[in-house]
């Protein structure tokens, strides 16, 4: 529709404007029929009111072909009504209970309430059960913490309540008792000799209200205690020196409203030390360093046979002498890991560009790709108001930090997407760039979502990489499907935190999911080792950790700098995971088949890997080679793996072997060749036991989180609703008032109206030439 007037409120206009183009052709065709010339002249001004009459009619009839129409709006009031879904699930249990209270309230200000319980005992599937009390244009008022157990998060609950312009309102809850529980976290499964970390944390509200004592045991023998008196997260070593299974059980002793979730329990399954071969020339300290971890076999080229091994480690060997190594391509291929470490005869050194062994490794040698497309997208929501900033300041040291060979390109987000400017090559338009991230203001919410797939459409189906600057406190939901998306369209993210109170853990999830990372504001001056190029190069003093969310590199801390490196780039795909200190790769991995490669390009002067094999830096080694093993279990039969769970929950049982087992109330079906899965439901809390592996079974999901959720807040703010304090009934029947007006436009069709017009005018004329016609004074 398009508007062409409004008087005193009330739209006028037509639906299809560009029929009214018709009205000047036609009154030239009717003007030629009409005033055609004719022998007698006198006639001439009949003919003129002939010609106006049938030009009325027919502007009439393409005034009602354009769709004439009008609109007004009116306001309807409904019955103000409070649906208040109530939370009476065990974690609320620790809040004060007002939704009794606060119905009466409501109700004495005269607005009805309709009461639902949405969740009680130890399930909280809130989610789903806000999902089902939405209506279009309809508003809910929730008391509850926010805590999910089951079914649809909020998020997604307040992206559904956006599409049916619904509002999802919160009452804040007050704790009022002491709550503890207590988690432990770290490797299900090792090898014998390893010492592992496990993390043990005690969480929970109003800790300080009281002491309490923290143990911490392994196969019923203490190894740590401790007093806490507030949130505590220790972390616990240990190795395992037989194999099996073992316990780790975390007990935390004090006063507070429930006892089931003050102990954890987690198995560790323990097996022998996978064996892996070495190849090596001479006799470097690498080998001693694997002989303390693994079983490891030593040869100076690579055999016909590999079955035997988990990982193959190769160390400063020329690709001529390197022995079979098809047969090693076959064996990575099927699942054998590999972990090539350079040295004076290796890589760029030892004819590995031409070689089958490049093929296998996750670098190469040669010129770099062509420049990369990178698209900025920076994060202009209120949430970064007030570190604006510092937010336009990162963008522009971001932009500093990418060599003039890349194409880069700017989006803006909040609630949408706004493109700035697309992908250009930056010799030509960096001064474009700052000026456009200068001028950057912020409103409006955060979706996080809107902003990738903005970027993702800027990028188009070629992908590229995707800077995303933001504090990561989305509003809008939907972030894992539009990382997922980005990801299949062969874009990355390399996210960077910024601003006060980061959300570190989403932009991690958002880096990891689309193959990128995440970078801390004071790390920018990475993004030099992979976009800098000639003009932007890294310096530094040491490693760098490039990718922090991979497992080789996840808790790592490096501060050797063992001085060579070879003149090797990453391959497209594969995980660029440490930089040496002159930006050149020192460690990257990826899959090759069913197997895992790692490749290793820094070394000493000496041939050797210096400073790598000494504490902390080892930790990298020792996960570059387990991340190439895998699963220690994986060449092993007769073997049975029992994730741990919670009360109620099923777990998978797999079994590797040749026969189907058999166990008491166990059904085992066949999953493939020598591999057998049951389900199993524990119902009691403690450790159980299914053929030879021990699993533990802990508390239910209801008993791990207590407070106020942050996630029920930001879905009343996405969708528009409020959030109130219990003494705020007033207010809260207020809001019902409010949402129960409804504004509508009210649109009429007038065509009939010149139609009807039209009509008269053509029968009028009609009329008018009858009438002389009898009197005989044609027209």
């Amino acid at each position: 529709m398009v508007d062409v007037a409004t008087v005193q409120g009330v739209e006028l206009g037509v639906q299809r404007p560009i029929v009214l183009l018709a009205i000047p052709v036609l009154a030239v065709v009717v003007g030629l029929l009409v005033l055609r010339p004719r022998e007698d002249s006198s006639l001439s001004r009949r003919r003129l009111a002939l010609f106006g009459s049938r030009l009325l009619v027919v502007s009439l009839l393409v005034l009602a072909a354009a769709g004439p129409y009008s609109a007004t709006t009116r306001e309807a009031v409904g019955d103000p009504t409070v649906r208040l879904l109530v939370d009476r699930s065990d974690s609320t249990a620790v809040q004060s209970n007002v939704s009794g209270r606060l119905a009466t309230a409501i109700e004495e200000r005269g607005v009805p309430v309709e009461t639902t319980v949405v969740a009680s005992g130890a399930n909280s599937p809130l989610g789903d059960r806000i999902a089902s009390a939405l209506r279009p244009n309809g508003t809910v008022v929730v008391v509850s913490d926010g805590r999910v157990t089951d079914g649809r998060s909020t998020a997604a609950v307040a992206e559904l309540a956006q599409q049916v312009n619904a509002t999802i309102s919160v009452v804040n809850g007050t704790t009022t008792t002491t709550e503890r529980f207590v988690t432990v976290n770290g490797p299900r499964k090792t090898s014998v000799g390893v010492e592992n970390t496990y993390l043990v944390r005690v969480g929970g509200v109003r800790l300080d209200e009281g002491n309490a004592s923290l143990s911490v045991t392994v196969d019923g023998e203490e190894v740590h205690a401790e007093s806490v008196r507030n949130r505590t997260a220790v972390e616990v070593s240990h190795t395992f020196n037989e194999t099996g299974s073992h316990r780790i059980t975390a007990t935390v002793d004090g006063d507070d409203r429930f006892d089931r979730n003050d102990v954890y329990r987690s198995t560790v399954r323990v097996v022998p030390q996978p064996s892996v071969l070495y190849v090596a020339q001479g006799d470097y300290p690498l080998g001693g360093y694997l002989d303390r971890l693994y079983d490891v076999e030593r040869a100076r080229t690579i055999p016909d046979d590999l079955s035997p091994y988990y990982a193959v480690v190769v160390q400063d060997r020329p690709a001529s002498s390197l022995g079979n190594v098809t047969a090693l391509q076959r064996a990575v291929v099927d699942g054998t890991g590999l972990v090539v470490v350079g040295g004076p005869n290796a890589y760029d050194e030892g004819g590995y560009r031409n070689a089958t062994i490049g093929t296998v490794l996750p670098v190469t040698q040669g010129e770099p790709s062509d420049a990369a497309t990178v698209v900025l997208a920076v994060d202009v929501s209120g949430s970064s108001q007030k570190g604006m900033r510092v937010q336009k300041a990162l963008a522009l040291d971001v932009l500093d930090q990418l060599g003039d060979q890349n194409r880069v390109g700017l989006v803006a987000f909040n609630t949408r997407a706004y493109g700035v400017t697309d992908p250009e090559p930056l010799r030509e338009s960096r001064d474009t760039l700052e000026d456009r991230i200068k001028r950057l203001e912020s409103s409006g919410g955060t979706h996080i979502a809107t902003g990738l797939r903005g970027s993702g459409t800027m990028l188009g189906d070629g992908g590229g990489t995707v800077i995303l600057i933001s504090d990561g406190r989305d509003h809008g939901g939907g972030v894992p499907a539009a990382a997922a998306e980005l990801a299949n369209q062969g874009t990355r993210v390399i996210a960077v935190g910024v601003g006060v109170n980061v959300d570190e853990a989403q932009l991690q999830r958002i880096g990891s999911a689309t193959g990128g990372s995440y970078l801390r504001a004071d790390q920018t001056n990475r993004l030099r080792i992979l976009f800098g190029g000639p003009n932007r190069e890294y310096s530094g003093n040491r490693l760098t950790v490039v990718e922090g969310d991979h497992f080789v590199t996840r808790g790592v801390e490096l501060t050797a700098n063992p001085g060579q490196a070879h003149d090797v780039r990453v391959k497209e795909r594969a995980d660029y995971l440490v930089a040496t200190g002159s930006g050149k790769p020192a460690i990257a991995a990826w899959q090759y088949g069913l197997g895992r490669t790692v490749s290793i390009t820094t070394y000493a002067s000496d041939g050797t890997l210096d400073g790598l094999l000494d504490a902390p830096d080892s930790l990298a080694v020792t996960k570059s080679v387990n991340w190439a093993i895998g699963d220690p279990e994986r060449l092993a039969t007769g073997v049975t793996d029992v994730p741990d769970t919670r009360v109620g929950e099923p777990t998978t049982v797999v079994y590797e072997g040749g026969e189907r087992p058999t166990a008491e109330g166990v059904q085992f079906v066949r999953d493939g060749d020598s591999r057998y899965r049951a389900t199993v439901v524990a119902s009691e809390q403690d450790y159980h036991t299914v053929l030879d592996a021990s699993y533990a079974a802990n508390y239910p999901r209801e008993y791990g989180a207590f407070g106020q959720a942050s996630a029920l807040r930001t879905a009343a703010v996405t969708t528009g609703g409020q959030v109130f304090e219990p003494d705020q009934a007033a207010a809260i029947a207020e809001f019902a008032r409010e949402r129960s007006r409804r504004v509508r436009e009210v649109t009429t069709d007038w065509t009939w109206l010149p139609l009807a017009a039209g009509l008269l005018v053509y029968l009028l004329e009609v009329s008018v030439r009858r009438v002389r016609d009898l009197y005989g004074d044609p027209l």
